[in-house]
């Protein structure tokens, strides 16, 4: 028999090991990624990792400002919702951030040699496969019990996934036809859509915070 209450105890400690689980599994990312720009210079991935690292900060955020507003129970609404919008609002900005860098990287510094893009190309695909699942879970969670930060991170990581498709498909050009125009052309491509997409998910979760 539930107590009164534990099924929203139960709800909300579900949502903080899912966003720590978030945090330990994105931190790697930006790091391993990095490493692999000392051997491949493809723009694609150099937009990655400029992505990965500004939504590790956004994920972060959200982790502490969900853990601050629920933890013990006594954040009272007003500054509830104060930090939520806030925390909404840093999340879409470094989305945005990190789109407008990609973008420009993309533009201003195109490298005729790509280099070794297969680190690149193996954190993409994993990547792919962990955000798939965790913006299924964030949705889920988000249905049962409606927060926005959860919403933001649903959104953040359905992104995210989207993201890693199509940095995965560009490397894979860029790894199977190095040096053609084709693989330059989808390398650029590529970055230019990630930019795109993660100005438009990023200016989204600004209005809706």
């Amino acid at each position: 028999m539930r107590l009164p209450g534990s099924e929203g105890k139960s709800q909300g400690s579900g949502e903080r090991r899912t966003l720590l689980t978030s945090v330990l599994l994105s931190a790697p990312g930006p790091i391993v990624i990095g490493l692999g720009l000392l051997v491949g210079r493809s723009s694609t991935q150099i937009a990655d990792f400029l992505r990965r690292t500004a939504e590790l900060a956004a994920i972060v955020c959200a982790y502490v400002i969900y853990r601050a507003t629920t933890a013990d129970g006594t954040c009272d609404e007003e500054r509830r919702s104060r930090l939520e919008r806030g925390a909404n609002r840093f999340i879409g900005a470094m989305m945005c951030v990190a789109g407008v860098a990609m973008g420009t990287v993309a533009i201003a510094f195109p490298a005729a040699d790509k280099g070794n893009v297969i680190p690149g190309r193996v954190i993409a695909v994993m990547g792919l496969v962990v955000n798939a699942a965790f913006a299924v879970r964030y949705t889920a969670l988000d249905h049962a019990e409606p927060n926005s930060i959860i919403a933001a991170q649903a959104r953040l990581y359905r992104a995210k996934a989207l993201v890693d498709g199509c940095v995965s498909t560009a490397l894979l050009a860029v790894l199977l036809a190095p040096g053609t125009d084709l693989a330059a052309l989808l390398d650029l491509a590529g970055s230019l859509f990630v930019s795109a997409y993660m100005l438009y998910s990023g200016v989204k979760t600004i209005r809706l915070a």
